[in-house]
Protein backbone atom coordinates (compact mmCIF):
# COMPACT_ATOMS: atom_id res chain seq x y z
CA UNK A 1 0.00 0.00 0.00
CA UNK A 2 1.21 3.40 -0.85
CA UNK A 3 -0.82 5.29 1.89
CA UNK A 4 -2.49 4.30 5.32
CA UNK A 5 -4.82 6.15 7.51
CA UNK A 6 -4.37 5.62 10.83
CA UNK A 7 -6.68 7.83 12.43
CA UNK A 8 -9.44 9.97 12.08
CA UNK A 9 -10.84 12.87 13.97
CA UNK A 10 -14.10 12.10 15.25
CA UNK A 11 -15.04 15.99 14.61
CA UNK A 12 -13.92 17.04 11.00
CA UNK A 13 -12.49 15.25 8.16
CA UNK A 14 -8.61 15.72 9.94
CA UNK A 15 -6.71 12.20 9.58
CA UNK A 16 -3.27 11.10 10.47
CA UNK A 17 -1.43 8.53 8.04
CA UNK A 18 1.33 7.22 6.08
CA UNK A 19 2.75 7.74 2.62
CA UNK A 20 5.34 5.08 1.57
CA UNK A 21 7.99 5.61 -0.65
CA UNK A 22 11.29 3.81 -1.43
CA UNK A 23 13.42 6.48 0.83
CA UNK A 24 11.28 6.22 4.39
CA UNK A 25 7.87 6.74 5.39
CA UNK A 26 6.44 10.73 5.46
CA UNK A 27 3.85 10.74 8.11
CA UNK A 28 0.97 12.89 7.55
CA UNK A 29 -0.83 15.36 7.67
CA UNK A 30 3.09 16.98 6.56
CA UNK A 31 4.00 20.38 5.83
CA UNK A 32 6.97 20.47 2.77
CA UNK A 33 9.69 22.70 2.80
CA UNK A 34 10.35 23.89 -1.20
CA UNK A 35 13.54 23.33 -2.95
CA UNK A 36 12.67 24.60 -5.69
CA UNK A 37 16.77 23.92 -7.57
CA UNK A 38 17.65 20.86 -5.69
CA UNK A 39 18.38 23.52 -2.40
CA UNK A 40 15.76 24.56 0.28
CA UNK A 41 17.44 28.16 0.09
CA UNK A 42 19.99 28.87 3.15
CA UNK A 43 19.90 25.82 4.14
CA UNK A 44 22.02 21.89 3.50
CA UNK A 45 20.87 18.80 3.81
CA UNK A 46 22.10 18.19 7.48
CA UNK A 47 20.11 21.49 8.41
CA UNK A 48 17.01 19.81 6.89
CA UNK A 49 17.82 16.48 8.63
CA UNK A 50 18.24 18.16 11.88
CA UNK A 51 15.03 19.80 11.30
CA UNK A 52 13.75 16.45 10.78
CA UNK A 53 12.20 17.51 7.74
CA UNK A 54 10.56 14.38 6.40
CA UNK A 55 10.25 15.13 2.91
CA UNK A 56 11.32 17.84 0.45
CA UNK A 57 9.88 19.25 -2.94
CA UNK A 58 11.63 20.09 -6.00
CA UNK A 59 10.86 21.71 -9.18
CA UNK A 60 10.51 20.32 -12.68
CA UNK A 61 10.74 23.40 -14.21
CA UNK A 62 13.87 25.32 -12.65
CA UNK A 63 15.87 21.68 -12.74
CA UNK A 64 15.33 20.95 -16.74
CA UNK A 65 16.29 24.90 -17.46
CA UNK A 66 19.43 24.55 -15.43
CA UNK A 67 21.49 22.09 -14.72
CA UNK A 68 18.91 19.96 -16.58
CA UNK A 69 17.59 16.59 -16.01
CA UNK A 70 20.36 14.90 -18.43
CA UNK A 71 22.75 15.69 -15.78
CA UNK A 72 21.08 15.02 -12.70
CA UNK A 73 20.40 11.51 -13.93
CA UNK A 74 23.76 11.38 -15.18
CA UNK A 75 24.78 11.51 -11.25
CA UNK A 76 22.92 9.41 -10.03
CA UNK A 77 19.53 11.30 -9.60
CA UNK A 78 18.53 14.26 -7.41
CA UNK A 79 18.35 12.45 -3.82
CA UNK A 80 22.46 11.41 -4.46
CA UNK A 81 22.97 15.34 -6.54
CA UNK A 82 21.16 16.93 -3.53
CA UNK A 83 22.80 14.23 -0.69
CA UNK A 84 19.26 14.45 0.57
CA UNK A 85 17.97 10.68 1.29
CA UNK A 86 14.75 11.49 2.33
CA UNK A 87 11.41 11.21 0.17
CA UNK A 88 11.37 13.80 -2.64
CA UNK A 89 8.02 15.36 -4.17
CA UNK A 90 8.42 17.53 -7.86
CA UNK A 91 6.21 19.24 -9.43
CA UNK A 92 5.52 18.89 -13.29
CA UNK A 93 6.52 22.46 -14.05
CA UNK A 94 3.15 23.19 -15.40
CA UNK A 95 2.20 26.02 -12.49
CA UNK A 96 5.74 27.87 -13.40
CA UNK A 97 5.35 27.67 -17.07
CA UNK A 98 2.33 29.43 -16.34
CA UNK A 99 2.75 31.30 -14.05
CA UNK A 100 6.29 33.01 -14.81
CA UNK A 101 4.89 35.49 -17.56
CA UNK A 102 3.58 39.05 -17.60
CA UNK A 103 1.88 39.20 -20.67
CA UNK A 104 -2.04 38.32 -21.61
CA UNK A 105 -1.55 37.93 -25.69
CA UNK A 106 -4.10 35.76 -27.71
CA UNK A 107 -2.22 34.13 -30.52
CA UNK A 108 -3.08 33.41 -33.92
CA UNK A 109 -4.81 29.81 -34.43
CA UNK A 110 -2.41 26.95 -35.30
CA UNK A 111 -3.23 25.17 -38.81
CA UNK A 112 -5.08 22.52 -36.14
CA UNK A 113 -7.16 24.88 -34.86
CA UNK A 114 -5.95 24.35 -31.57
CA UNK A 115 -6.01 27.73 -29.86
CA UNK A 116 -3.42 29.15 -28.41
CA UNK A 117 -3.18 31.65 -25.84
CA UNK A 118 -0.88 33.72 -22.98
CA UNK A 119 -1.58 33.00 -19.59
CA UNK A 120 -0.92 35.63 -16.67
CA UNK A 121 -0.38 35.17 -13.58
CA UNK A 122 2.77 37.23 -12.74
CA UNK A 123 0.98 38.99 -9.52
CA UNK A 124 0.93 36.24 -7.49
CA UNK A 125 4.80 34.57 -8.78
CA UNK A 126 6.54 37.79 -8.53
CA UNK A 127 9.05 36.90 -10.73
CA UNK A 128 11.79 39.49 -11.32
CA UNK A 129 13.72 40.31 -14.26
CA UNK A 130 16.04 37.75 -15.94
CA UNK A 131 19.27 39.64 -14.70
CA UNK A 132 20.45 41.96 -16.70
CA UNK A 133 17.48 42.57 -19.01
CA UNK A 134 15.31 45.83 -18.97
CA UNK A 135 12.13 45.37 -19.32
CA UNK A 136 11.63 45.68 -22.71
CA UNK A 137 14.09 43.42 -23.67
CA UNK A 138 12.73 40.95 -21.31
CA UNK A 139 9.37 40.72 -22.50
CA UNK A 140 10.30 37.94 -25.19
CA UNK A 141 10.90 35.41 -22.21
CA UNK A 142 7.65 36.16 -21.04
CA UNK A 143 5.70 34.62 -23.85
CA UNK A 144 4.17 31.13 -23.33
CA UNK A 145 2.01 29.61 -25.73
CA UNK A 146 -0.21 26.91 -25.37
CA UNK A 147 -1.62 24.15 -27.32
CA UNK A 148 -4.00 21.06 -27.11
CA UNK A 149 -0.49 18.92 -27.05
CA UNK A 150 1.93 20.49 -24.65
CA UNK A 151 3.70 24.22 -24.18
CA UNK A 152 6.21 26.34 -25.78
CA UNK A 153 7.88 28.75 -23.59
CA UNK A 154 10.75 31.14 -23.12
CA UNK A 155 13.22 30.53 -20.25
CA UNK A 156 13.22 33.64 -17.71
CA UNK A 157 17.01 32.71 -17.47
CA UNK A 158 18.17 33.95 -20.89
CA UNK A 159 14.90 33.54 -22.91
CA UNK A 160 15.94 30.15 -24.90
CA UNK A 161 12.80 28.29 -26.09
CA UNK A 162 11.52 24.90 -24.44
CA UNK A 163 8.09 22.63 -24.95
CA UNK A 164 6.94 20.54 -22.02
CA UNK A 165 4.44 18.05 -23.73
CA UNK A 166 2.51 15.69 -20.15
CA UNK A 167 4.76 12.81 -21.65
CA UNK A 168 8.01 14.98 -21.73
CA UNK A 169 7.01 16.93 -18.20
CA UNK A 170 6.48 12.84 -16.68
CA UNK A 171 10.32 11.69 -18.37
CA UNK A 172 11.99 14.67 -16.92
CA UNK A 173 11.01 13.70 -13.63
CA UNK A 174 11.73 9.91 -14.36
CA UNK A 175 15.13 11.06 -14.83
CA UNK A 176 15.19 13.50 -11.72
CA UNK A 177 13.91 10.43 -9.50
CA UNK A 178 11.69 12.22 -6.90
CA UNK A 179 9.77 9.55 -5.40
CA UNK A 180 6.46 11.32 -5.55
CA UNK A 181 5.76 13.32 -8.70
CA UNK A 182 3.14 15.04 -10.51
CA UNK A 183 0.84 15.15 -13.79
CA UNK A 184 1.57 17.85 -16.25
CA UNK A 185 -1.94 20.53 -15.94
CA UNK A 186 -2.79 23.88 -16.66
CA UNK A 187 -3.29 26.60 -13.99
CA UNK A 188 -5.69 29.02 -14.44
CA UNK A 189 -5.60 32.48 -12.65
CA UNK A 190 -8.44 32.90 -9.78
CA UNK A 191 -10.30 35.49 -12.03
CA UNK A 192 -10.43 33.39 -15.20
CA UNK A 193 -13.76 33.31 -16.99
CA UNK A 194 -15.89 30.45 -16.97
CA UNK A 195 -15.19 29.38 -20.26
CA UNK A 196 -11.55 29.96 -19.92
CA UNK A 197 -11.87 28.01 -17.34
CA UNK A 198 -13.73 24.82 -18.73
CA UNK A 199 -11.08 25.00 -21.72
CA UNK A 200 -8.06 24.94 -19.15
CA UNK A 201 -9.61 22.12 -17.25
CA UNK A 202 -10.66 19.58 -20.40
CA UNK A 203 -6.99 20.42 -21.85
CA UNK A 204 -5.43 19.02 -17.70
CA UNK A 205 -7.96 16.22 -18.23
CA UNK A 206 -6.33 15.54 -21.43
CA UNK A 207 -3.11 15.96 -19.96
CA UNK A 208 -3.59 13.73 -16.74
CA UNK A 209 -4.80 11.18 -19.02
CA UNK A 210 -1.50 10.76 -21.71
CA UNK A 211 0.96 11.97 -18.17
CA UNK A 212 -0.33 8.71 -16.64
CA UNK A 213 -0.19 6.59 -19.73
CA UNK A 214 3.47 7.49 -20.53
CA UNK A 215 4.52 6.69 -16.57
CA UNK A 216 2.47 3.42 -16.49
CA UNK A 217 4.25 2.46 -20.18
CA UNK A 218 7.96 3.56 -19.44
CA UNK A 219 8.51 4.00 -15.72
CA UNK A 220 9.96 0.30 -15.11
CA UNK A 221 12.69 1.35 -18.15
CA UNK A 222 13.71 3.91 -15.55
CA UNK A 223 16.21 3.41 -13.17
CA UNK A 224 13.92 5.18 -10.71
CA UNK A 225 10.92 2.83 -10.55
CA UNK A 226 9.19 3.18 -7.68
CA UNK A 227 7.63 6.74 -8.58
CA UNK A 228 4.20 7.84 -7.57
CA UNK A 229 2.34 9.76 -9.65
CA UNK A 230 -0.53 12.57 -8.22
CA UNK A 231 -3.37 13.66 -10.78
CA UNK A 232 -4.35 17.33 -10.39
CA UNK A 233 -8.08 18.51 -9.77
CA UNK A 234 -8.88 22.25 -11.71
CA UNK A 235 -11.51 24.15 -12.59
CA UNK A 236 -10.85 27.57 -11.31
CA UNK A 237 -13.59 29.07 -8.36
CA UNK A 238 -16.57 27.08 -10.50
CA UNK A 239 -18.22 24.44 -8.50
CA UNK A 240 -19.49 22.39 -11.31
CA UNK A 241 -15.93 22.72 -12.97
CA UNK A 242 -14.19 21.58 -9.50
CA UNK A 243 -17.04 18.48 -9.13
CA UNK A 244 -16.63 17.23 -12.40
CA UNK A 245 -12.57 17.67 -12.27
CA UNK A 246 -12.70 15.90 -9.30
CA UNK A 247 -14.62 12.90 -11.00
CA UNK A 248 -12.53 12.66 -13.77
CA UNK A 249 -9.36 12.84 -12.02
CA UNK A 250 -10.39 10.55 -9.36
CA UNK A 251 -11.82 7.83 -12.07
CA UNK A 252 -7.66 7.54 -13.38
CA UNK A 253 -5.27 5.27 -11.69
CA UNK A 254 -3.08 8.02 -9.72
CA UNK A 255 -1.38 6.95 -6.33
CA UNK A 256 -2.72 10.62 -4.72
CA UNK A 257 -4.95 13.32 -5.64
CA UNK A 258 -3.71 17.09 -5.63
CA UNK A 259 -5.93 19.74 -5.64
CA UNK A 260 -4.18 22.73 -7.94
CA UNK A 261 -5.11 26.40 -9.27
CA UNK A 262 -4.23 29.86 -8.69
CA UNK A 263 -6.73 30.30 -5.43
CA UNK A 264 -5.31 27.02 -3.82
CA UNK A 265 -3.31 28.46 -0.77
CA UNK A 266 -3.74 32.56 -2.60
CA UNK A 267 -7.12 33.05 -1.54
CA UNK A 268 -7.92 30.84 1.55
CA UNK A 269 -11.34 31.52 1.33
CA UNK A 270 -11.65 30.06 -1.98
CA UNK A 271 -9.39 27.60 -1.20
CA UNK A 272 -11.61 26.28 2.17
CA UNK A 273 -14.78 26.24 -0.42
CA UNK A 274 -13.09 24.71 -3.39
CA UNK A 275 -11.76 21.76 -0.56
CA UNK A 276 -15.66 21.69 0.62
CA UNK A 277 -16.64 21.21 -3.04
CA UNK A 278 -14.60 18.37 -3.91
CA UNK A 279 -13.86 16.74 -0.80
CA UNK A 280 -17.12 14.39 -0.78
CA UNK A 281 -16.13 13.31 -4.51
CA UNK A 282 -12.00 12.40 -4.14
CA UNK A 283 -10.95 8.70 -2.78
CA UNK A 284 -10.57 8.53 0.76
CA UNK A 285 -7.93 5.63 0.45
CA UNK A 286 -5.41 8.13 -1.62
CA UNK A 287 -3.52 10.90 -0.03
CA UNK A 288 -5.24 14.54 -0.56
CA UNK A 289 -2.26 17.43 -1.65
CA UNK A 290 -3.29 21.35 -1.37
CA UNK A 291 -0.61 22.61 -3.54
CA UNK A 292 1.30 26.28 -2.72
CA UNK A 293 -0.60 26.50 1.06
CA UNK A 294 1.29 27.50 3.91
CA UNK A 295 0.94 31.38 4.25
CA UNK A 296 0.02 31.47 7.80
CA UNK A 297 0.27 28.20 9.97
CA UNK A 298 -3.80 29.06 10.28
CA UNK A 299 -3.76 27.80 6.50
CA UNK A 300 -2.34 24.43 7.84
CA UNK A 301 -5.87 23.99 10.33
CA UNK A 302 -7.83 25.31 7.72
CA UNK A 303 -6.98 22.33 5.23
CA UNK A 304 -6.25 19.91 7.72
CA UNK A 305 -9.43 20.18 9.17
CA UNK A 306 -10.82 19.59 5.17
CA UNK A 307 -9.17 16.10 5.06
CA UNK A 308 -6.16 17.32 3.71
CA UNK A 309 -2.84 15.23 4.08
CA UNK A 310 -0.23 16.99 2.37
CA UNK A 311 0.72 20.76 1.42
CA UNK A 312 3.62 22.79 0.48
CA UNK A 313 4.56 26.89 0.26
CA UNK A 314 7.46 28.91 -0.31
CA UNK A 315 6.28 31.10 2.36
CA UNK A 316 8.32 30.00 5.27
CA UNK A 317 11.93 30.64 3.96
CA UNK A 318 11.08 33.61 1.47
CA UNK A 319 9.49 36.24 4.82
CA UNK A 320 12.36 34.46 6.15
CA UNK A 321 14.31 35.97 4.09
CA UNK A 322 12.77 39.30 4.53
CA UNK A 323 12.77 39.13 8.83
CA UNK A 324 9.61 37.75 9.04
CA UNK A 325 9.72 35.23 11.96
CA UNK A 326 6.61 32.99 13.18
CA UNK A 327 5.66 33.00 16.52
CA UNK A 328 3.25 31.53 18.29
CA UNK A 329 -0.01 33.54 19.56
CA UNK A 330 1.10 33.62 22.92
CA UNK A 331 3.61 35.92 21.54
CA UNK A 332 1.60 37.77 18.47
CA UNK A 333 -2.18 37.23 17.33
CA UNK A 334 -0.21 37.80 13.63
CA UNK A 335 1.57 34.67 14.35
CA UNK A 336 4.49 36.46 13.22
CA UNK A 337 7.06 39.45 13.91
CA UNK A 338 9.33 41.92 11.79
CA UNK A 339 12.54 41.46 13.66
CA UNK A 340 14.22 44.04 11.59
CA UNK A 341 12.40 46.85 12.95
CA UNK A 342 14.46 48.63 15.80
CA UNK A 343 12.24 47.34 18.42
CA UNK A 344 14.17 44.61 18.87
CA UNK A 345 17.53 46.41 18.77
CA UNK A 346 18.20 45.77 22.29
CA UNK A 347 15.77 42.87 23.09
CA UNK A 348 17.79 39.60 24.57
CA UNK A 349 14.92 37.29 24.51
CA UNK A 350 14.84 34.59 21.61
CA UNK A 351 12.37 34.67 18.64
CA UNK A 352 9.54 32.79 20.36
CA UNK A 353 10.44 31.92 23.64
CA UNK A 354 8.44 28.52 23.40
CA UNK A 355 10.62 27.50 20.19
CA UNK A 356 13.15 25.08 20.75
CA UNK A 357 14.66 25.23 17.27
CA UNK A 358 18.68 26.17 17.31
CA UNK A 359 18.31 29.54 16.68
CA UNK A 360 15.90 30.22 19.47
CA UNK A 361 18.31 28.36 21.66
CA UNK A 362 21.69 30.23 20.68
CA UNK A 363 20.38 33.55 19.77
CA UNK A 364 18.65 36.53 20.88
CA UNK A 365 16.05 38.75 18.69
CA UNK A 366 19.04 41.51 19.08
CA UNK A 367 21.27 39.28 17.13
CA UNK A 368 19.30 39.39 14.54
CA UNK A 369 17.86 42.59 13.96
CA UNK A 370 21.93 43.07 13.86
CA UNK A 371 22.45 40.64 11.28
CA UNK A 372 19.90 41.87 9.27
CA UNK A 373 20.47 44.95 9.66
CA UNK A 374 23.75 44.15 8.66
CA UNK A 375 22.62 41.91 5.51
CA UNK A 376 25.09 39.06 6.80
CA UNK A 377 24.04 36.22 5.11
CA UNK A 378 24.01 34.20 8.43
CA UNK A 379 20.84 36.16 9.10
CA UNK A 380 19.37 34.41 6.36
CA UNK A 381 20.41 30.82 7.11
CA UNK A 382 19.17 31.33 11.10
CA UNK A 383 15.84 32.90 10.08
CA UNK A 384 15.03 30.28 7.77
CA UNK A 385 16.35 27.64 10.39
CA UNK A 386 13.51 29.11 12.80
CA UNK A 387 10.38 29.02 9.91
CA UNK A 388 11.04 25.86 8.81
CA UNK A 389 11.50 24.60 12.27
CA UNK A 390 8.11 26.27 13.37
CA UNK A 391 6.12 24.99 10.43
CA UNK A 392 7.71 21.09 11.13
CA UNK A 393 6.76 21.65 14.61
CA UNK A 394 3.47 22.69 14.66
CA UNK A 395 2.62 19.88 12.38
CA UNK A 396 4.06 17.05 14.73
CA UNK A 397 1.58 19.39 17.53
CA UNK A 398 -1.45 18.83 14.68
CA UNK A 399 -0.41 15.03 14.14
CA UNK A 400 -0.57 14.81 17.84
CA UNK A 401 -3.87 16.45 18.35
CA UNK A 402 -5.67 14.66 15.60
CA UNK A 403 -4.79 11.68 17.26
CA UNK A 404 -5.84 12.15 20.50
CA UNK A 405 -9.17 13.32 19.24
CA UNK A 406 -8.40 17.52 20.16
CA UNK A 407 -7.46 18.93 16.73
CA UNK A 408 -10.27 21.40 16.75
CA UNK A 409 -9.39 22.47 20.33
CA UNK A 410 -5.60 23.49 19.18
CA UNK A 411 -7.10 25.08 16.11
CA UNK A 412 -9.35 27.47 18.64
CA UNK A 413 -5.91 27.89 20.62
CA UNK A 414 -4.34 29.58 17.36
CA UNK A 415 -7.17 31.62 16.20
Amino acid sequence: MFFDITHKSSDCLARTGIIHTAHGDIETPVFMPVGTQATVKALDSDDLKNLDAPVILANTYHLHLRPGENLIAELGGLHKFMNWDRPILTDSGGFQVFSLQHKNITTPQHNNNQKSEIINLSRRSGTPLAAGKSESESEHSNLVKIDNDGVTFHSHIDGSTHRFTPESAIEIQHQLGADIIMAFDECTPDNVSEAKAREAMERTHQWADRSLTYHQQNLKSSIFNLQSLFGIIQGANYQKLREESARFISSLNFDGIAIGGESVGFNMEATKQILDWVNPIIPEDKPHYTMGVGHSPLDLFAVVERGVDMFDCVSPTRMARNGALFVHPTVSKKHRIDITKSEFKKDEQPIDPSCSCSTCKKYSRAYLNHLFSAKELLAYRLATIHNVHFFLDLMREIRKAIKEDSFLELKRSWE
